[in-house]
């Protein structure tokens, strides 16, 4: 780690390449010559242009995004998405669940709004701390979409096996594993994905989504900026977009083609999260909170024998130099948060930090 940064095991916002972040600061104030930063820029010029325009590219190179899918950048990040996606793909009125934690369950709230919500499958009889069996789902004939959160950034839960939707659209939130490993876009209808965890900075999602789901017979309720149609027709510039955060995450889809792709990725990712879980399963004082066969590699919950404990382990741990490993306020406990740009060297010297904890105070 360079200029005195410290690891921070965020969720979200979370920590960017140290490559990228240093790319972006040479270009701040002058940017290829344009005598402007990007954040100055109008969004119709050339210029910026080029930059949306490449970003696009750039992801469906390392995604391997088919022809007849759109790549849109929408402003609002997770939350108005929830909307978005009932509101959109609600034809018959009718959307099923799977809920596996806060941010399905948000989810589920949120669609309930616009039409009849069917809970397929729950871990909720477990505390979120597993994803449940979704081979056989009872899907009814008219649903629209089977919806899940691929990654379940507060309970640390993720999907190794997609569910089997009988046919019906498969709809995806990929926030906290966003570009995290490979991905077959052609087994989903809709994947999307806030980009403040795992690719750049906060204010925006990147929604790639099947063609035939774009909808011109929206209800009239619908506002023109929630439409999918409205951004895929107009190149996500009907409005003055996120330039910011387009550009970033530009940067870093050239930066994850520059070192492997999302192969590479993935390895780096299994490497790393080894490392912790190992440590939780050999403690006598940490405990992991997620089955083994669901746990994320993204976000890695744990606790302590009590409330007090893990307070003072989230405190130790800032005198220490660590930064944000507090759970989540609606769990409570310990989270690391070790998305692609966290460091191997970062989650070595957490397991340091823990080991050391431990045999001052087990």
């Amino acid at each position: 780690m360079k200029y005195g940064r410290t690891y921070n095991f965020s969720a979200g916002p979370a920590m960017m390449p140290e490559p990228v972040l240093e790319e972006i600061a040479a270009e701040m104030m002058n940017y290829r010559g344009s005598g402007m930063c990007v954040m100055e820029m109008s969004h119709r010029s050339k210029v910026f242009q080029q930059i949306r325009d490449e970003a696009e590219a750039d992801l469906r190179k390392l995604m391997g995004i088919p022809d007849n899918y759109k790549v849109l950048f929408i402003q609002g990040g997770g939350t108005v998405q929830f909307a978005m996606v009932a509101m959109n793909l609600m034809k018959n009125g009718v959307g099923c669940y799977v809920e596996t934690g806060a941010w399905s369950k948000k989810a589920i709230a949120e669609a309930k709004k616009y039409g009849e919500v069917k809970i397929v499958a729950s871990s909720a009889d477990r505390n979120f701390s597993y994803i449940p069996d979704c081979s056989d789902l009872d899907i009814p004939e008219n649903a629209d979409y089977v919806y899940i959160c691929e990654n379940e950034t507060i309970n640390g839960t993720t999907y190794f096996n997609l569910p089997n939707t009988k046919g019906k659209v498969l709809v995806s939130d990929q926030s906290s594993m966003f570009l995290s490993r490979p991905c077959d876009v052609s087994k989903y209808g809709l994947i999307w994905g806030g980009v403040q965890k795992n690719v750049g900075p906060a204010g925006m999602a990147v929604v790639i989504i099947r063609e035939d789901l774009i909808r011109e017979d929206l209800p009239k309720f619908v506002p023109t900026y929630m439409s999918y149609k409205t951004h895929a027709d107009n190149d996500s510039l009907y409005n003055t977009p996120n330039c910011w955060a387009i550009y970033c995450c530009g940067k870093v889809f050239k930066y994850l083609l520059d070192n492997g792709g999302l192969e590479a990725m993935n390895a780096r990712n299994e490497e790393k999260a080894k490392i912790l879980y190992d440590f939780l399963d050999s403690s006598r004082l940490f405990t992991g909170a997620v089955r083994k066969e669901d746990r994320s590699l993204m976000n890695v919950p744990f606790v302590t024998p009590s409330k007090e404990q893990d307070a003072d382990v989230v405190a130790a741990s800032k005198a220490a130099g660590f930064d944000n490993l507090k759970g989540h306020k609606s769990v409570g406990g310990l989270r690391a948060s070790i998305y692609n740009a966290m460091p191997k060297e970062g989650v070595e010297a957490l397991v340091e930090f823990l080991k050391k904890y431990e045999a001052e105070h087990a």
